[in-house]
């Protein structure tokens, strides 16, 4: 049989085990995770969330496994769902829930899986508490590295499946966390001013760490309310960005998607093939043309035909900019709300949702300036399109601000942070602030070669010469060749680079099955298709 490493035991980790037992071609199979507990995920793992935080995708969005999320959901003891604030008369396929318990729900299946995979003929060793620190491809095999020693066996095929990398909380002071993920949930925050950098869930997901620390919500059907402790009363809470925008509320859409009509693979596909000059003004055009198509209002009412790839982003944004952005989000609430009872679509929404996934094929062959002005234009409007958040969160957010506890500040472009001993200055165009604590809640990074924490695998690609992993439609390295097909590279944040919204479970389920058909024939051509080049 052949020798497979999975490192990491995640939503990734867990779909290429799926897949690989849908193959049905028994391999020895070792699991290293780094966690207390296989299966989890750090995003959904106990120990880096709180009950309030909430998962953002839905069952009916949740590749299943043996059950779907809500088939499980419905299979838990009510008392045990009451501990998360869950109803189990309530359950339906469209809820977001907190992030422990879709957690507890790969772990079961995950253990399942395991199980499966054991009946099926698979030899499967699981290593929880086990951090692979290095890994090594020789001619015999790839070795692994784990807590610091090596490893006796060598491997076929190493998946490395080990999610988002947030900074050492042991790099900086107590007062300053780098991430939400970095010892916020066991920190102790005292009362006093404190700043988020960021608004998404992330962002969200922080504030919601501290005021549970001093308070508590009270939430009856659509009516939420936050009582803060007496001796908190100096609670203040300052979320931040360069713009101040809040995110939209979850939408109602048709899922599974339909298909698009005009921006179809095949029609990126002819813009690809003609060359890289223009492409993003082309691929543009298509995207015009679909909107106008599908909410041939909305494109009137926006004047889409006199829009441009670099100001089609201030366009989306220009309500939001001129309101009041509480305001804004109360109404935006109630619109969402009554379109969910009324099942009702609004498609403009809906299919720059859709667009996201088939205009990203076009980022790889983009020019370095196009590329610039994709990031700061296009990027951020399919960016805050998918990301709209929980209407809970949103809830919550407004009961924050209505005990006077939360503010939003827009910092503009220009601005400085400074993280001393105890304190985090910013300095901004919209004003100065200085913070008893500090959260950069901005999200996952994109990360090079350089920034992988396994020394000899990451001397083994530098000698390539390229900043970014090649690699092949199953996700296993091309280059250089004294890797190829040895290391299936799933490793997301260092393949945000070409592919710039690829995150959620969905696309861990995809990296998974395509990873699983490297077991028996690696790919032969890489994702990162080499850019056009002008004779």
């Amino acid at each position: 049989m052949k020798k497979i490493a999975i490192v990491g035991t995640g939503p990734t980790g867990i779909y290429t085990l799926f897949s690989m037992l849908k193959n049905r071609t028994p391999v020895a199979l070792s699991l290293f995770e780094q966690g207390d507990e296989a299966g989890v995920g750090m995003p959904y793992a106990d120990e880096d969330n709180s009950r309030m935080m909430l998962a953002n995708i839905a069952s009916i969005e949740i590749p299943p496994l043996f059950s779907t999320y809500l088939e499980w959901l419905k299979n838990q003891p009510e008392t045990h769902l009451a501990r998360y604030g869950v109803e189990k008369a309530s359950l339906h396929d469209r809820q977001f829930l907190p992030r422990i318990l879709l957690g507890e729900y790969y772990r079961d299946q995950f253990l399942r899986l395991v199980e499966r995979a054991r009946a099926q003929g698979f030899t499967v060793e699981v290593q929880e508490s086990s951090e692979v620190t290095d890994l090594q491809v020789t001619p015999q095999g790839v070795r692994l590295w784990v807590d610091g020693e090596p490893r006796q066996e060598q491997f076929d095929l190493a998946v490395l499946a080990t999610g988002h990398v947030w900074p050492d909380e042991d790099n900086f002071p107590r007062a300053f966390f780098p991430s939400p993920w970095s010892g916020l949930i066991e920190a102790d925050i005292r009362p006093g001013n404190v700043g988020i950098m960021g608004l998404s869930l992330s962002a969200i997901d922080a504030a919601m760490a501290v005021v549970v620390q001093h308070g508590h919500f009270t939430e009856n059907d659509e009516d939420v309310q936050f009582t803060l402790k007496a001796e908190s009363q100096a609670l203040k809470i300052a979320m931040l960005s360069r713009s101040g925008i809040l995110p939209e509320a979850d939408f109602y859409c048709p899922i599974p998607y339909e298909p698009l009509q005009v921006v179809t693979t095949e029609a990126i596909e002819r813009e690809i093939a003609a060359g890289s000059a223009e492409l993003l003004d082309r691929v543009f055009t298509l995207i015009q043309q679909e909107l106008a198509l599908a909410d041939p209002a909305w494109a009137e009412k926006v004047a889409l035909h006199t829009l441009t790839a670099d100001t089609f982003s201030a366009a989306w944004f220009a309500d939001r900019k001129r309101h009041n952005p509480w305001l804004w989000a109360q109404a935006n609430l109630r619109e969402v709300e009554r379109n969910k009872r009324e099942k009702h679509t609004l498609y403009w929404r809906y299919t720059i949702l859709r667009l996201h996934e088939a205009v990203e094929e076009m980022v790889p062959h983009l020019t370095d300036p196009d590329r610039e002005r994709f990031t700061s234009g296009l990027g951020r409007v399919f960016i805050d399109n998918y990301t709209a958040i929980p209407s809970e969160s949103i809830r919550r957010l407004l009961a924050l601000r209505e005990a006077g506890i939360l503010s939003l500040h827009a910092l503009g472009n220009d601005y400085t942070l400074d993280v001393q001993p105890g304190k985090t200055m910013i300095s901004s165009e919209n004003g100065d602030f200085t913070f008893d604590t500090f959260i950069d809640a901005r999200g996952q990074k994109s990360l090079k070669i350089k920034d992988l924490p396994f020394p000899r695998f990451r001397q083994q690609l530098e000698s390539h010469g390229e900043d970014f992993p090649d690699i092949a439609d199953d996700y296993t390295l091309l280059e250089p060749p004294s890797v190829r097909g040895r290391v299936a590279f799933a490793a997301l944040p260092y393949l945000m680079h070409d592919r710039p919204f690829i995150q959620g479970i969905t696309v861990c389920a995809e990296i998974g099955e395509n990873i699983a058909s490297a077991v028996s024939q690696p790919a032969a051509h890489s994702r990162r298709r080499l850019p056009f080049i002008e004779l």
